[in-house]
């Protein structure tokens, strides 16, 4: 036994392992699911109680796989085109749900916002100078600047929902990518904090209008599809690469820790947020049918999964495998168990 033992220390001790991608998708989930409490309420007075059946699921699913099956075949362009007046939809809408705030808050948001334009504007014309497209970038920040300021005085004298306070994170976002997205401060750094921020806001977002009924069918569904689009047709792939080529926030990529050299440098993992909007959704919905420290336990258990099947891909040299089945191995189990634990 003892033999075995030290054949199985140093099987794992030769293995390559990351950390980075299984912390990250249980941050995100956490976050999410912490602060659904907060905005379910107003979330739902939105949405006007409106929930997502049986039909609706199938439909999704069939589009998503639609999509991704063509996006190679679009334009980059109208890709990016669609992908940023999306982002920037989404960063108005949920904004603008959570300007009801004090003014205090309000003037605080709007003081930061200053802040930061005018600071990453000045930065700009320091290390880029004034002959270049980084010129265009800091008068657009500058600008952005101004009509904090201005938002920022107009708050104090107005109450309730604010479209102004909506519309800055949206111009900022866009203002960053169109004369950032090719410097090295948004690939390795900004990407990956939009990508994130989205992901919250996306599992936020879409989360509260799944019942635990449709949970349960999106997620044999998309497994499905998932398993289809990944591992036979191999469109999933393609379709990352396509996007991912146009520096958008659609995967979050992150260097592997413990780091892992190869030819190429060091390895970078990613993951898509449509895996980790699936594992919010199934932890806002465990949330909402077990409780909170299920749900916790849940999303433990994904991250857990995660990190066994990355480990198995890096040894045995997979690039691409699907996200949900890493994922949903993790939280079935819990499932199970609540489950029988109920009856």
């Amino acid at each position: 036994m003892l033999k075995g033992l030290n054949v199985i220390f140093s099987i794992v001790r030769f293995m390559y392992f990351d950390i980075t991608m299984p912390i990250t998708l249980f941050a995100v989930v956490l976050t999410a699911v912490l602060l659904n409490g907060k905005i379910e309420c107003k979330l739902k007075m939105t949405f006007e109680e409106k929930e997502i059946g049986i039909r609706d699921v199938v439909l999704f699913v069939a589009a998503i796989a639609l999509i991704v099956s063509i996006m190679v075949l679009i334009p980059r362009m109208a890709v990016t085109a669609v992908f940023l007046f999306a982002y920037s939809i989404l960063l108005f809408t949920f904004t603008y749900i959570l300007s009801d705030v004090q003014t205090k808050t309000a003037t605080v948001y709007c003081a930061a916002f200053a802040i930061i334009t005018f600071s990453v504007a000045t930065a700009s014309i320091m290390a880029y100078g004034l002959n270049s497209i980084f010129a265009y970038g800091a008068s657009a920040l500058y600008i952005l600047c101004g009509f904090s300021i201005l938002a920022l005085f107009y708050a104090r004298r107005h109450a309730g929902k604010r479209w102004y306070l909506a519309v800055l994170p949206s111009a900022l976002f866009l203002a960053l990518y169109l004369f950032y997205g090719g410097t090295a401060i948004w690939d390795h750094y900004l990407l990956n904090v939009y990508g994130i921020i989205f992901a919250v806001m996306i599992i936020l977002y879409l989360g509260n209008l799944f019942t635990w009924k449709s949970t349960l069918v999106f997620t044999a569904l998309l497994t499905v599809a998932d398993i289809l689009l990944v591992l036979v047709t191999r469109t999933m792939v393609s379709a990352a690469t396509h996007v991912s080529s146009l520096k958008l926030p659609v995967l979050i990529t992150m260097p592997t820790i413990p780091q892992i050299l190869t030819s190429e440098g060091v390895l970078y993992m990613s993951l898509g947020l449509g895996d980790f909007f699936f594992a919010g959704l199934i932890a806002l919905q465990t949330l909402k049918k077990f409780g909170l420290n299920t749900a916790l336990l849940s999303a433990a258990a994904m991250m857990f999964s995660f990190f066994i099947f990355e480990a198995m891909m890096i040894n045995i040299a997979v690039a691409a495998f699907p996200g949900t089945v890493m994922i949903i191995c993790g939280w079935l189990p819990i499932l199970v168990y609540k489950t029988l634990a109920r009856k």
